[in-house]
């Protein structure tokens, strides 16, 4: 059977204590670093193997917990060696059961606006705007060039981390075309909750209030975290983003925006979403026929 090579170097292991091994896989930020640690991390829960507390997958890497009166590190470690090299070969018809989630995003909006205007001078360029500078560095004509690239492809969660609830997302599109901007030179001490951040390659959706460093985009109406979880989609788990869900951006105006707060204080807002399998040998192979499909199901 054919396999989805992920041309990775050997992983690195390092234990923590008797409690924890981290497995970095890639020192950098790749979909195949993703997808394989997506697959070692699967393919573990699925053996549930006697004295793992807990399995983090991270962006290119992951972590676990273990008991080590139940369970020896030094075991547990040789068994992640095995699978790095067996679930990390992805067969040609290895597929993720996920769901693809539309996020409407109010870009350019005057609480983000405010909030990046009161911290210029943490900013690389102080006399433009987050999106205008982002546009500019990674040569866009415009700020609405910049939207329609990050609106048209849609992106994988690779991991929640940060604060509870907040989705790392990496853009679906190979990576010459990833669009990508530093953090701020010193974070803020303010951002707005729900704000839409870009830092690095990857997009987020602010879960609450508080400190941050990427740069400020825009706003979604609905939230990605409810600890009252007094929203529908929020009944199950208090965050609602869950690692290799698939988000599509989705840009809208004022109106609609007001209109979808308006379900969200009224308890009735549901996020649009359809189940989806996600095989990563046919997006490697085809990225935007991939993604056109993908988005059809919307």
């Amino acid at each position: 059977m054919a396999a989805t090579s992920t041309d990775l170097p050997p992983a690195r292991y390092e234990f923590g204590g008797d409690e924890f091994i981290f497995v970095e896989l890639d020192q950098e930020m790749s979909l195949q670093a993703n997808f394989k640690a997506m697959a070692i991390t699967g393919a573990l829960r699925e053996q549930n193997v006697d004295g793992i507390v807990d399995i983090c997958p991270s962006n290119a890497s992951y972590m676990v917990r273990l008991d080590p009166d139940r369970l020896h590190p030094v075991e547990l470690a040789d068994e992640l060696r095995r699978l790095e090299h067996s679930a990390g070969e992805l067969p040609a018809d290895y597929v993720v059961p996920t769901r693809i989630v539309d996020v409407p995003v109010l870009f350019d909006d005057p609480w983000t606006r405010e909030t990046l205007l009161r911290f210029r001078d943490n900013h690389q360029d102080p006399s433009v705007t987050d999106l205008e500078y982002a546009a500019r560095i990674n040569g866009f004509s415009g700020v609405p060039e910049l939207i329609d690239a990050i609106t048209g492809a849609p992106f994988i969660v690779t991991m929640l981390g940060f604060v509870p609830g907040l989705p790392f997302c990496y853009q679906m599109v190979p990576r010459e075309r990833q669009i990508e901007v530093p953090k701020y030179v010193r974070p803020r001490t303010d951002t707005p909750e729900r704000a839409f951040g870009y830092g690095g390659a990857f997009a987020v959706v602010y879960p609450v209030r508080g400190a941050g460093g990427y740069q400020l985009f825009g706003i979604a109406p609905a939230p990605v975290f409810d600890l009252s979880q007094r929203l529908p989609d929020f009944a199950e788990h208090i965050a609602f983003p869950k690692p290799s869900d698939i988000l599509r951006y989705r840009a809208i105006d004022r109106a609609e925006y007001d209109r979808l707060r308006g379900e969200v204080e009224a308890g009735t807002f549901r996020y649009h979403t359809r189940p989806v399998e996600f095989s990563p040998s046919e997006f490697l192979a085809d990225p935007d026929g991939f993604n056109r499909r993908l988005l059809e199901v919307l």
